[in-house]
């Protein structure tokens, strides 16, 4: 209990001051949109100053009102991806009340609909997507390039500290464009993911939209951090150590209680470590309370154990066998590789490493390859995950598509791994992962086209998190 009020009073504090100066430039953000009154005729539209827009007045009786006045927003958007069908709406508008998407389609079918006051965001120049979902991120871990880096944050970092970092993660993701992210595992922090998520709802910091794992689970002695001095019988824990079945059932209800939006369990770690009738209890008390079960999984042992457990997802998965692939195809579960990251250290990697080093790496990159040409050939559902956990990892979160187009995916489907994929395996897809009447008005703008160069999505212009303008980069 101590521990979580250090996480929520570090948050308050540190956000105290720099509170103003955020909402001071989100105001300017949001002033630098041009805004001009919506005409009715299209054709009598006056020419945009900039794409930026700033509220219209109210009238004098619309100020008199007891009830505040829902804003409106007009999106005009060059063209606008429908991710399900894998198209382009040309010229399109999106009409945005409060949070939440009223209208979408052809701005010209649109604009009649559109009231006199609303505010409009010109992105007529650019391509618009849906906010996009990052279902695998450790926004908790900004750990430095070094071997001993897990073990030395645990030591020296407080909670408090991890959760400011988680902060500071946090916005470089939502600046990415990830206006909703799936955070599994705190990585030794706790439950500062908690306080985080929390703060965000509530406006305290700048972050996307989460559902967060807490601790996490694994077998005692089997995650990080490894080497620590076994006199040190209290030194903190990367995750939630059990053995046995009643140990796996209180860890599962202890985080539940302290705020878990889903349960991360270590199936294995280079080999399987949970049994079988460990992971069942997992699943089994997660499902009860309604909540999904992340479970990370890199061999076929603990894949297929996994699974069968009931399983919701299977995180990386990259040494699956056919047999493997197959169940999880059978049993409907997500497949989050996590590759772009990997990509990322593996250039580094080649540079330092020994010719034997150089060797594993290859082979282990092959086994990616396979494991995706399966996850194809299957037509296994896959969601995008970064995996990100080192400072100079964070907010390269869509590094991760670039990872699937790049092992055979077509760009359109690296991108509703990030989008409506990403959104069922959250079991939000009534809330995000589309540009849908309903859904919150999450949305982004890029230059160039996503569907060819799926590396436009590295360079997002425009974040809208339930229609507010977070990022604005459209001026020259």
């Amino acid at each position: 209990m101590q521990a979580r009020l250090v996480v929520f009073a570090s948050l308050a504090l540190v956000m105290i001051a720099p509170l103003s100066a955020q909402r001071a430039g989100s105001l300017a953000s949001r002033q630098a949109l041009t805004t001009q009154q919506a005409p009715t005729n299209p054709a009598a539209a006056p020419a945009t100053a900039s794409p930026a827009a700033t509220p219209a007045p109210v009238s004098p009786a619309a100020d008199a009102a007891p009830n505040p006045v829902i804003p409106v927003t007009l999106i005009r958007a060059g063209r606008l991806l429908d991710v399900r069908k894998g198209v382009y709406i040309q010229n399109a508008g999106i009409l945005v009340e409060g949070e939440r998407i009223k209208e979408v389609g052809v701005l010209a079918e649109i604009q009649p609909h559109v009231p006199a006051i609303a505010r409009i965001v010109d992105l007529s120049k650019y391509t618009v997507l849906p906010g996009l979902i990052d279902c695998h991120t450790h926004l908790m871990a900004r750990f430095a390039d070094a071997d001993d880096a897990y073990l030395l944050t645990l030591a020296k970092e407080s909670e408090g500290y991890r959760a400011l970092e988680g902060a500071a993660n946090a916005r470089l993701t939502l600046m990415a464009g990830f206006t909703t992210v799936r955070d599994v595992e705190s990585e030794g922090s706790g439950y500062a993911d908690v306080a985080l998520r929390d703060a965000i709802r509530q406006g305290l910091v700048q972050g996307p939209r989460m559902q967060v794992a807490t601790r996490g689970i694994a077998a005692v002695g089997q995650y990080n951090p490894f080497h620590v001095n076994p006199d040190l019988r209290d030194f903190p824990t990367g995750a939630a150590m059990i053995s046995g079945v009643e140990e796996a059932r209180r860890a599962v209800r202890e985080q539940i209680g302290n705020g878990a939006d889903l349960i991360k369990v270590y199936a294995d770690w280079n080999h399987p470590t949970l049994t079988f009738d460990e992971l069942l209890v997992v699943v089994e008390e997660a499902h009860k309370a309604g909540l999904k079960v992340a479970a990370h999984a890199t061999t076929s042992d603990g894949i297929r154990n996994a699974v069968n457990a009931g399983a919701d997802s299977v995180e990386h998965g990259h040494g699956a066998d056919q047999k493997a692939m197959e169940l999880i195809r059978k049993n409907n579960v997500f497949l989050v590789p996590t590759v772009g990251v990997i990509d990322e250290w593996a250039d580094h990697y080649t540079l330092r490493g020994s010719p034997n080093d150089r060797k594993w790496l290859d082979d282990f990159l092959q086994s990616i390859q396979h494991e995706l040409q399966m996850a194809r050939s299957l037509n296994i559902r896959v969601a995008a995950g970064s995996d990100a956990s080192r400072a100079k990892e964070q907010g390269k979160n869509a590094l991760e598509l670039a990872g699937l187009v790049r092992r055979g995916f077509m760009p359109i489907d690296a991108i509703r791994a990030a989008t409506v994929n990403a959104a069922e395996l959250m079991s939000w897809q009534d809330r995000v992962g589309s540009l849908e009447p309903g859904k919150y008005a999450d949305i982004i703008a890029v230059e160039g086209d996503p569907l060819t160069d799926v590396t436009t999505l590295q360079r997002v212009r425009v974040v809208i998190k339930g229609g507010e303008t977070v990022k604005d980069e459209t001026h020259p």
